[in-house]
């Protein structure tokens, strides 16, 4: 059952922003013609990740916003026995990542160039591994807090869709957004946030490399954090029959 994560103002989905930058480069636009039809998912319809790939995975993670698609690939590349889905909206960032996939032949990617929450309604009950959420938009003003992509309702579905003991993986380089993620994710019946100190939430995860958006950062002087938590389990949190 797809599922309405509307936001308060009542539109539908979570993507607020251009989709466009400067004209793309010869080999990314005929990426995007030639290549992402066999890449993209279809999300009018339920996608269940066991039947997206031609061989299935044990495992899958997604990323959401995955920019210019440094990480993901890179993900993908490091482990090439799991299946990774991506999100990005902003065409720019769609055709580098398409374009890197083409030259690296890696068949363990597929993408979807909306809004995350219609890929995310689509999906199965307990079916990721992981979720990273990477330096997004933190929509600093105080009248778009509600465009922030966390939220209680976005926390529900990741919990949804992430397997028991599953994990989310957040970082940026916004303080009051880092505070806003990690209140929300305290007060969530689902998760568990996995730092023991405070030092555990300026340390990347294991295998961590730096994105273009953090070098940004720490070039402009700020100081990046990332929270990893746990979904909690084995309960059932929605009823699909509903």
């Amino acid at each position: 059952m797809q599922r309405d994560l509307a936001d308060p103002s009542g539109k539908a989905g979570a993507f607020f922003g251009r989709r466009h930058g400067k004209k793309l480069r010869k080999e990314q636009a005929e990426s995007l013609s030639g290549l992402f039809p066999k890449l993209a998912l279809d999300c009018q319809k339920p996608v269940v990740p066991q039947q997206v790939f031609a061989t299935p995975y044990q495992n899958y993670w997604l990323e959401i916003g995955f920019g210019g698609g440094e990480h993901l690939l890179r993900n993908a590349q490091a482990h090439p026995e799991i299946g990774h889905f991506g999100c990005e909206p902003f065409i720019n960032g769609l055709a580098k990542l398409v374009a890197a996939i083409g030259r690296t032949g890696l068949d363990n990617i597929r993408l979807h160039d909306d809004d995350a929450v219609e890929l995310l309604g689509q999906l199965p009950d307990a079916s990721l591994d992981r979720i990273y959420l990477l330096y997004p938009d933190p929509w600093p003003k105080r009248r778009h807090h509600k465009r922030r992509f966390v939220s209680e309702a976005t926390l529900a579905e990741f919990a949804r869709v992430l397997k028991p003991q599953g994990l989310f993986c957040f970082a940026s380089d916004i303080d009051h957004y880092v505070g806003w993620t990690l209140a929300r994710l305290l007060k969530s019946p689902h998760f568990d946030w996995l730092a023991d100190t405070a030092a555990d939430w300026k340390q990347p995860w294991a295998g961590w490399e730096s994105t273009r958006y953090e070098a940004k950062a720490l070039r402009e002087g700020r100081v990046p954090s990332y929270i990893t938590a746990r979904r909690r389990g084995p309960e059932r949190l929605f009823d699909h029959r509903d």
